[in-house]
């Protein structure tokens, strides 16, 4: 048997991922009271346009949700049931769950604060993709105990829920101050460009973090899963998951030219008060493809975090606001 190569060559997946940065001017308040900077920075990426309280408070979710990625690559299911069970407990009732848990704490910490600005839908949208990510993350984590790898099908499905990236897009309407009708969010061309855009997060994800996940012989990554069930290569299988990058821009970009808002969405209700209309952004590119370009922040943990802010990065503007 040939020995597993000892190198292989990342794709470009700068070259078609053209879109320009922007970024929020109350970046440095909020850097300054977060724990780690790099998230506040991150944040602060992903949502430009929001004010300093609803930054604040999505800032310290991605800080929640990394110190629980760190967590998780070492727990079993079991231990990921029983923290998912403290914080859903924590976000269904932040004022009154008690509990000495870490996790709890900080989940009843910032979705205090989220629950003084969020909309009804806005909440409930959010509760229930935390509820999907702990559910896949618990899958993630007994198929690594028993080193099984998923197949195609099953893995895509669970990656969308393990990347975070679901609750992120509720954060969009959170620091937007909007709370989207449920017949909008669930509409197709809005499903497909949540799902365009977790592809990209995930497939890109997984080819950065390859190397230090297969060396703790992690199954759950792409390249694992296509390697195994289409027999590539290594090199083979990189730019193939990079191929599939590409092709979620592509997608993303076909979608969001799609008008879907007939006159009964002309006015949407926020929290403040009525927006409208609201519509398809054709002529504002999304936002932040942050720091690919030879300018990538320290890593908390073996995950890619540049790739976090890839999950508003192709959302957060799709839907514009006009008073």
């Amino acid at each position: 048997m040939a020995a597993p190569p000892s190198k292989f060559i990342l794709p470009d997946l700068i070259s078609h991922c053209s879109y320009p940065l922007r970024i929020s001017p109350h970046r440095m308040q909020v850097c300054r009271a977060s724990e780690a900077w790099i998230v506040g920075e991150l944040t602060a990426a992903c949502y430009p346009d929001a004010d300093a309280f609803h930054l604040q408070v999505a800032s310290d979710y991605l800080n929640f949700l990394f110190t629980f990625d760190d967590w998780s690559d070492e727990f079993d299911a079991a231990n990921t049931h029983g923290l998912a069970d403290c914080v859903m407990n924590a976000l269904h009732d932040p004022e009154g769950y008690q509990t000495d848990k870490a996790a709890g704490k900080l989940a009843k910490c910032f979705f205090r604060r989220y629950r003084q600005t969020g909309g009804l839908g806005c909440i409930r949208r959010f509760i229930h993709t935390m509820d999907l990510f702990f559910k896949a993350v618990a899958q993630q984590a007994k198929d690594r105990t028993l080193q099984e790898i998923p197949d195609l099908e099953e893995y895509i499905a669970l990656r969308w829920d393990t990347s975070g990236c679901k609750p992120c897009f509720a954060l969009i309407e959170f620091a937007a101050g909007i709370d989207l009708p449920d017949d909008v969010v669930q509409h197709p061309t809005i499903q497909a460009l949540e799902e365009a855009t977790n592809s990209l997060v995930t497939w890109s994800n997984d080819i950065f973090s390859y190397n230090v996940e297969q060396a703790r012989r992690d199954t759950h990554n792409m390249i694992v899963v296509v390697m195994q069930e289409q027999g590539f290569t290594l090199q083979e299988a990189i730019n193939f998951v990079g191929g599939l990058c590409k092709a979620s821009i592509d997608r993303f970009e076909a979608d969001r030219r799609v008008s879907i808002y007939p006159s009964s969405y002309r006015h949407v209700h926020t929290t403040n008060s009525a927006y409208g209309p609201v519509a398809i952004a054709i002529e504002n590119s999304p936002i932040c493809i942050i720091n690919l370009c030879g300018r990538q922040p320290p890593m908390r943990s073996s995950r890619s975090r540049d790739f976090m802010t890839l999950s508003t990065s192709l959302l957060s503007e799709t839907l514009v606001l006009n008073h």
